[in-house]
């Protein structure tokens, strides 16, 4: 293609370009999150809600396969599907291992655990193990806490740092590879090498929402965005523009259920990124119950500033106010999505 290239009029390099550019286009056409992004899918209110994030290193692939088979895998496949089953809202998550952040023979294992009912960001707890030990690991911090002494040996300092997690898993949808490497190769070369050691990112596993494809967690807020471009990733990493900017790309607060995390980024578009410190809980106070999908909610947001000196509470009513069409996978048909 490059003698070719060179062999031709410049009229003729701008057509070849355009017929290029016109065969991707269509081909990225079949992405899920190219559907929902071109019919305006908003994507707030999708963040899973969860009492916690447990971080794994683990070896790529991550196919189901290998989570059915792999001595070190099954075990933890296993047990997350356990602790689904008795209602234990833990969110499991892989990494994959890193040349300047991983050590040789040795897993990460970062725990992100919600501290109290009203707050403001994940504590978080981090080990280097075995990864032949990382189930066991996983048991006792989530269910098992008296043991926990057991693992204190492979305890890291808790440094204060930031972690956004990328989701490039490409098994579960390929959305998230074509779209989630580009972001994660910007990310980790101009924002996290010249940090200082201040934010780290990582390449990570599927937590749903592949249509919102590129996709990431940030921790220790566990703000959870999507649809992202590369031009935000200034103001997402920096803080330093009106967080008005990145209100199409958050997905929600991790903290909160659905409907809490619609009410929750209208009151961050007001606050600004003080907000980001509020300790904050939410509840809903009533529910439309004659529809399956309801059609109306109320919520509240109570909240406390750092230290306390300044707390209080917002009331809402969420109401929808009509769908778009989406594919919740790469391929699949369309469906309508209510928009609230």
């Amino acid at each position: 293609m490059t003698t070719f290239l060179g062999q031709t009029s410049k009229v003729q390099q701008q057509l070849i370009r355009n017929l290029m550019n016109t065969q991707t286009l269509t081909a990225d056409c079949r992405f899920c999150s190219v559907i929902s992004k071109a019919n305006g899918e908003d994507p707030i209110g999708t963040a899973n809600p969860c009492s916690g994030w447990l971080v794994m290193e683990m070896p790529l692939p991550w196919t189901e396969e290998r989570f059915d088979s792999d001595p070190i895998l099954q075990p933890i496949h296993d047990l997350f599907h356990e602790l689904y089953d008795q209602g234990i809202r833990v969110a499991p998550m892989a990494i994959a291992s890193d040349r300047e952040y991983s050590i040789p023979g040795l897993a990460r294992v970062v725990y992100y655990q919600r501290p109290a009912n009203i707050f403001a960001q994940f504590e978080k707890q981090e080990f280097l193990l075995p990864p032949e030990q990382i189930a066991q690991l996983a048991k006792t911090l989530i269910v098992e806490s008296a043991n926990l002494p057991h693992f204190e040996q492979y305890r890291q300092p808790t440094r204060p740092i930031r972690e956004l997690m990328v989701c490039t898993h490409g098994n579960v949808d390929i959305a998230c590879a074509r779209f989630g490497q580009p972001i994660y190769q910007t990310l980790r070369q101009e924002y996290a090498s010249g940090s200082r050691g201040k934010l780290q990112v990582w390449r990570c596993s599927h937590f749903g929402g592949h249509q919102f494809a590129p996709t990431l967690v940030d921790f220790p807020t566990g703000q959870v965005w999507g649809h992202l471009e590369p031009e935000i990733l200034e103001v997402l990493v920096q803080r330093h523009c009106p967080v008005t900017e990145l209100r199409p790309f958050y997905r929600g607060w991790s903290g909160l259920g659905k409907f809490e995390q619609i009410v929750e980024r209208e009151i961050w578009m007001q606050e600004g990124w003080d907000w980001l410190h509020y300790h904050k809980s939410g509840q809903i106070l009533e529910k439309d119950t004659a529809h399956e999908e309801a059609n109306w909610v109320e919520v509240r947001i109570d909240f406390a500033s750092p230290g306390g000196r300044v707390t209080g509470s917002y009331e809402a009513r969420v109401e929808v106010c009509g769908s778009v069409m989406s594919a919740y996978n790469s391929g699949q048909e369309l469906k309508a999505v209510r928009q609230y």
